[in-house]
């Protein structure tokens, strides 16, 4: 299943970062779960230092950036990505 985001492709000249990528995938295993979206972001922001709803698929990758992200999401939410 394609995820949302993917579709601003415009003649399949398309690049999405990383960093949204990974907030997707976060998002869908919130919703997947059945967890409260809002505390579940907040924590993963809180750890990450990102905040999720400001990641756009034009977001730099920032190696940092998604190793904090992929550590907080694991802490959260026991997803490794």
């Amino acid at each position: 299943m394609a995820r949302p985001g993917r579709q601003c492709c415009q003649e399949g000249n398309c690049v999405v970062s990383q960093l949204y990528d990974l907030r997707l995938r976060i998002e869908e295993k919130i919703k997947s779960a059945g967890l409260d979206p809002m505390e579940m972001k907040g924590k993963i922001g809180l750890r990450s230092g990102k905040i999720l709803a400001l990641i756009s698929p034009a977001t730099p990758d920032d190696p940092q950036a998604i190793a904090k992200l992929k550590l907080a999401a694991r802490e959260v939410l026991n997803l490794n990505l």
